[in-house]
């Protein structure tokens, strides 16, 4: 219990006082789009990039943790596009949404804040090394996958600049890239220019919270139940088991096995929704994964924390 009060209990606050101060009417919708902008498309990519730009690439880079990480997530898009296509019988593109859903863990706003209160600051190096290839890697699969459903299997080759371009607009991506040049050719940035950077991030994580519980006030769950279900099933169950699975088979470090299950054990991210709207099919199933889905996070959280070293 003890575990669930200091570890879980205060991520959940920020973002129930949130969701509670849209919900009174004391913090607006359009206030929280604006402060969901700021920090997913300044404040995040900040961190990501200060994160990449120091880290230590021979110690924190474990080809093993990425693997077991990224093909649990891989068997999670696929368990849920499948399930969504046979067993509910959606349509081929309402199922690469619902996949994309089963694919992308919230590794930032909930996978970063409960491993660095669980074992500390210096413990979520191995978290960004997942976060530095996390929005590319699901993107890529997501988007080809959707362009392949609406085409029918033809005309990817068309689609590519389509995909190429809308990754590389991603301001992660661009912060992941930017962090990755900086750490390899040695180039820096004057004292001030990480102070500043150092300002932003710190900022991030909280605000990113009580901006994640003012929007998931909007995505109370509609119909659709089974699916939902199932697919909440599969992230939280399904991709932290096969994670775990795996880096125990492959002999993940103890740092990196924690940052891999924790990060794949997370409720999808608000990024399940936007791909959903982005493409305007499975919305209602999407927003209401991510509101479900983060709830029970407080319970399944816990239960990973207590079975990891």
């Amino acid at each position: 219990m003890l575990l669930l009060l200091d570890v879980i209990l205060p991520v959940f606050l920020i973002i129930g006082a949130g969701y509670a101060a849209v919900w009174r009417g004391w913090f607006k919708d359009d206030w929280v789009e604006g402060l969901m902008r700021f920090t997913q498309g300044y404040a995040i990519p900040c961190m990501t990039f200060r994160a990449v730009a120091q880290m230590n690439l021979s110690n924190d880079f474990e080809p093993a943790m990425l693997a077991s990480f990224y093909i649990g997530a891989v068997c999670g898009f696929l368990a849920a596009l499948l399930g969504a296509r046979f067993l509910f019988k959606r349509p081929w593109t309402d199922s690469v949404a619902i996949g994309f859903v089963g694919l992308f863990s919230n590794s930032v706003l909930l996978g970063l804040p409960i491993s660095e209160r669980a074992w500390g600051p210096e413990a979520v190096a191995s978290n960004f090394t997942i976060i530095a290839f996390h929005a590319a890697f699901c993107y890529g699969i997501g988007l080809t996958a959707m362009e392949v459903a609406r085409n029918a299997g033809g005309g990817l080759r068309a689609a590519a600049p389509r995909i190429l371009k809308a990754m590389f607009r991603n301001p992660l991506i661009l912060a992941m890239l930017l962090g990755v040049t900086v750490n390899l050719t040695g180039l820096g940035l004057p004292k001030a220019g990480w102070d500043a950077i150092d300002m932003l991030s710190r900022a991030a994580l909280p605000a990113a919270l009580f901006g994640l519980g003012g929007t998931l006030y909007r995505y109370r769950p509609e119909g659709d139940i089974p699916t939902i279900l199932y697919v909440t099933a599969v992230s939280l169950i399904l991709h932290p088991a096969i994670t775990y699975g795996l880096a125990r088979l492959l002999e993940v470090s103890d740092e990196g096995l924690r940052s891999a299950v924790i990060t794949s054990a997370m409720a999808p991210g608000i990024n399940a929704y936007m791909f959903a709207a982005m493409y305007g099919v499975a919305k209602r199933v999407a927003a209401s994964t991510v509101l479900i889905g983060t709830a029970l996070t407080v319970l399944t959280a816990w239960g990973w924390l207590h079975i990891l070293p």
